[in-house]
């Protein structure tokens, strides 16, 4: 009897509990059994998991090392998909192999390229990608200059950390004076060009920004699978107009996308985001990890997350074609068990109501993708408030019958059925993804 394969998620990201759905419902019938840890006890993904335990808080990334490869050891991992402290973790990739278990993730050079992102557009450019103009600013003054460069072309102004993740930090420039007007409706990445500049010389310490033009729609995530070989064995472009979402083989997208991939060694999973400057496409970000929204190429019939742990056994899926593309889709929210509350309490009690025993929250675990604030919050973003999406297009005429989803096709797609859990309610999930923002670094 072939024993199953343990794989592991530290700090994963809530919408991947579809990733786990995919690697359970993997096409060779494969027994796996999910690992996960997580600082918020309140993540979806413990719940989803088979075992799960909560990190420990304030390890150094040496001390997470440690941490990791003891989990490996005890849990007998045999796949470890990092995202929290990943270049020290695939730093010690022979330590792991030593224990038994293989790191999804890349070596530690195209790692590290792609964690600051001034150092990404100079090392991408190099190799003949196109890339926005951007300026490195750490000062008030840095700021003024590059604001005022890029509105002398035409252009509109954000800025966004040099190093981070998942749009956080992303703001967008605008001359209008505060007012109630940023005041009313939802919460807006504008923000008073005076008030930004204020900030900074107000505050004891530079910050380290990248100032950039705003792109335009549409945004093309570009999920790959590469080898140890440096070679691609899978590449899908995932739209995003608004609140419809698409898929692409156009090699306006999956050619730069190779490359950045082939030539800096992005081995397993990675992401790399593109949007409009002017009339061509740009890299945006690259992610060094698997998107969040890699399930929804269930839609195009790839099974990515499997493809991705049989390339880490060793056993390689070769060049992966998907057999159809999926139709437009949108994504909404649903709800997600967790774990049952327990001791000591992670929540006041009211007095005179029964603490909960149970627990079934509507976990972020999805992307809206409307045009509201998480669209809005783009790296290089949409402007805010863009355009409702049309209704879904009618299902082509070859298309299977597995293209026609419905406008929540892609959490029908990756959540359905339910599973065991680690302590949690035997609950019919009603799955859909959690918010990928498109911004840089995110998971997309």
């Amino acid at each position: 009897m072939v024993s199953p394969v343990r794989v592991w998620l530290n700090r994963t990201y809530a919408e991947n509990v579809f990733f786990m759905d995919q690697l359970r419902r993997n096409p060779a019938d494969r027994a796996v059994e999910i690992h996960a840890t997580h600082g918020d006890p309140d993540s979806p993904v413990l719940a989803a998991a088979d075992t799960a335990e909560l990190e420990p808080e304030g390890l150094s990334p040496a001390g997470y090392v440690e941490y990791a490869l003891d989990q490996c050891a005890r849990r007998g991992i045999h796949v470890f998909v990092p995202r929290l402290h990943q270049a020290a973790v695939v730093a010690h990739r022979a330590e792991f192999e030593a224990a038994g278990t293989a790191l999804l993730a890349p070596p530690p050079e195209a790692v590290a390229v792609f964690q600051d992102k001034v150092i990404a557009y100079e090392a991408v450019r190099a190799i003949g990608v196109p890339v926005p103009p951007w300026w490195r600013v750490r000062t008030a003054d840095e700021l003024v200059s590059a604001v005022e460069e890029l509105e002398a072309h035409g252009h509109r102004a954000c800025f966004k950390p040099a190093s981070g993740a998942g749009g956080v930090g992303f703001r967008m420039v605008t001359r209008d004076p505060f007012s109630l007007a940023h005041l009313n409706g939802f919460p807006s990445p504008d923000v008073p060009l005076p008030l930004v500049v204020e900030a900074l010389r107000a505050a004891e310490e530079p910050v380290d920004w990248l100032v950039m033009p705003r792109l335009e729609q549409p945004e093309v995530s570009v999920d790959c699978l590469t080898g140890p070989d440096n070679r691609v064995r899978l590449a899908v472009g995932r739209t995003k107009n608004g609140r419809r979402r698409g898929f692409t083989l156009h090699e306006q997208w999956l050619a730069p996308a190779r490359l950045i991939a082939e030539a800096f060694g992005l081995h397993h999973l990675s992401n790399v985001q593109f949007r409009m400057y002017g009339d061509r496409p740009v890299l945006m970000d690259v992610n060094t990890r698997p998107a969040g929204g890699l399930h929804q190429l269930a839609l195009c019939g790839v099974n990515a997350p499997w493809a991705a742990v049989r390339l880490a056994l060793g056993d390689d899926p070769g060049e992966l074609t998907p057999p159809f593309l999926g139709q437009d889709y949108a994504v909404v929210s649903g709800p997600r068990p967790l774990r049952p509350v327990s001791l000591p309490h992670q929540r006041a009690e009211l007095p005179g109501v029964p603490a909960p025993t149970t627990a079934s929250v509507s976990a972020s675990v999805s992307a809206s993708a409307s045009a509201s604030a998480s669209t809005s919050t783009s790296s290089s973003a949409s402007a805010p408030g863009s355009a409702p999406a049309a209704a879904p297009a009618p299902p082509s005429a070859s298309a299977p019958p597995s293209a026609t989803a419905s406008a929540s096709a892609s959490a029908s797609a990756s959540a359905s059925a339910s599973r065991p859990s680690v302590a949690a309610p035997a609950v019919q999930p009603v799955g859909a993804p959690a918010p990928e923002h498109p911004a840089a670094g995110a998971p997309a």
